[in-house]
């Protein structure tokens, strides 16, 4: 496991922010949209448990990670149903601001694969809003992501396609779904995994509720998939070639699945032998969003890296 106080030593070597030498809330007088986040889903700034500066700063570590994933998703989702990306109130902070490359509007065929997007889309934007108002001045910019070039890779990389050949996630409904697999279920993994690493129940309470909202997405995403697999089957195995792929780059472990195998011939929900959701750690998430199994700190959907001081992939012992 990507064990606590390797965050917090990260966080103490960076010191960038003021979050990172105090606490993320004084818990009494704070302003703005993060204490009206955590009087909601921690039920009020009275009733949220007091923690020392080291946990505050692991925390705030941990968040801006999670902030670097959901600025992928927001604009991948956005510009699949409007053709834009999050604005830029929604994009600046600190570290290295980044443009996006890549991505155009879907033009969906099924008017109900149109909703669903247009629902995560909101809720990955609202995702985005959320953690910035937590984190306030301290808040990573959303760093350089490449769509087209990083969607195509994989695929290439995955056997989807040839190499020299492009992969359009944004081409038609199958496609968009295709590239949303691709990211949902390693967004329901990384809160798993990040979610013991959270000292303040105020924001633990928060990060369990947007696992939530992502166990959601990924199941929606799965069970769609299958259904359009049913009708054409090749898709099943492009599917598991995917996962194949995700496995290939976050380690030694084999849990990640696709949405069929042998024993079950239907998998919409990922799980352990126990009926268990797994995690993945900080480092196996960016090995899959780098597109490299070993330790960097940059590369696929992140050609310079996240922000913040959790930003290497873990490597070939993950």
């Amino acid at each position: 496991m990507y064990e606590k106080h390797f965050i917090s030593e990260a966080v103490t070597r960076s010191a960038s922010t003021d979050v990172d030498r105090r606490k993320l809330f004084t818990m009494l007088g704070v302003a703005g949209a993060g204490a009206a986040a955590a009087t909601v889903l921690g039920g009020g700034a009275a009733n949220a448990a007091p923690a020392d500066a080291a946990s505050d700063a692991t925390d705030a570590a941990v968040l801006n990670f999670a902030l670097n994933l959901e600025y992928l998703e927001a604009e991948f989702y956005l510009r699949a149903v409007t053709g834009e990306g999050l604005t830029s109130k929604d994009t600046h902070g600190t570290g290295t601001y980044g443009t996006v490359s890549g991505g155009h509007e879907v033009k969906f065929k099924s008017k109900t694969i149109a909703k669903y997007a247009r629902e995560i889309a909101r809720d990955e934007r609202e995702h985005v809003r959320f953690l910035r108002g937590a984190l306030g001045a301290s808040a990573v910019a959303r760093p350089k992501i490449a769509l087209d070039a990083a969607f195509t890779a994989a695929a290439t990389a995955a056997g989807v396609i040839k190499k020299g050949q492009k992969f359009d996630a944004f081409a038609n409904d199958t496609n968009f779904l295709l590239a949303a697999f691709l990211f949902e279920d390693v967004g329901v993994t990384a809160y798993k995994g990040a979610a013991g690493l959270l000292a303040n129940k105020t924001y633990l309470d928060a990060a369990a509720g947007i696992l939530a909202v992502e166990a959601y997405h990924a199941g929606a995403v799965r069970t769609v998939l299958y259904s359009e697999a049913e009708k054409n089957h090749s898709i099943f195995s492009i599917v598991q070639k995917l996962s194949d792929a995700r496995d290939s780059l976050d380690g030694k472990s084999n849990d990640d699945q696709g949405i069929k195998s042998k024993s079950n011939p239907s998998n919409l929900v990922p799980t352990d032998k126990y009926g268990i959701a797994y995690g993945r750690t900080t480092g196996q998430v960016l090995n899959i969003v780098y597109l490299n199994p070993k330790s960097v700190t940059k590369g696929g959907f992140y050609p310079n890296g996240v922000n913040g001081s959790v930003n290497a992939s873990g490597g070939a012992t993950s």
